[in-house]
């Protein structure tokens, strides 16, 4: 749902990053560097950019960016390792009308930095055929799994929920 919403609305603001897997990510040997890394690089277009510390990082996010129409989406944040603090810290690292989206499997990572219970959208879990449905199409590209693979589709739906 993120990276579509990304792709509908990247092109109304002046530069915009989808980061993927924060959790993920973050948890890695110098992984919150990499995802400021990446941050910088994406929405300055240069591959050559270096943060070598998550100081330096955050210090060259506000200074790029604070006048820059932003769109950043955060995917899937626990924020364990601050990593809200280190990506998108203050309303002022970003320009005027910026927006971040975060997606989370907690709640509380939002109200516990400030985010209004009214700006919080929660997404409900797929029924059934839904998620079978949704599973087909990322997978097949059509709403329903060829007959050799409808019980491994199956179970794997089940699996995940």
């Amino acid at each position: 749902i993120a990276q579509d919403i990304y792709n509908l609305i990247a092109s109304q603001f002046e530069v915009s990053c989808f980061l993927p897997n924060v959790r993920e990510t973050s948890k890695q040997y110098l992984g919150m560097v990499q995802l400021q890394n990446t941050l910088l690089s994406k929405i300055l277009g240069r591959q050559d950019v270096k943060v070598d510390s998550i100081d330096q990082g955050i210090t060259m996010i506000k200074k790029r960016f604070c006048s820059k129409r932003v769109l950043l989406i955060l995917d899937d944040v626990d924020d364990k390792l601050d990593q809200l603090d280190k990506l998108a810290g203050e309303v002022n690292w970003f320009g005027l009308g910026s927006r971040i989206i975060i997606t989370t499997r907690d709640r509380k990572v939002l109200t516990n930095h400030g985010v209004a219970d009214d700006l919080i959208y929660e997404v409900k879990e797929l029924y059934w055929k839904e998620a079978l449905e949704l599973f087909c199409w990322n997978a097949f590209k059509k709403d329903n799994p060829p007959d050799d693979f409808l019980k491994l589709v199956e179970y794997t739906v089940s699996y995940v929920g």
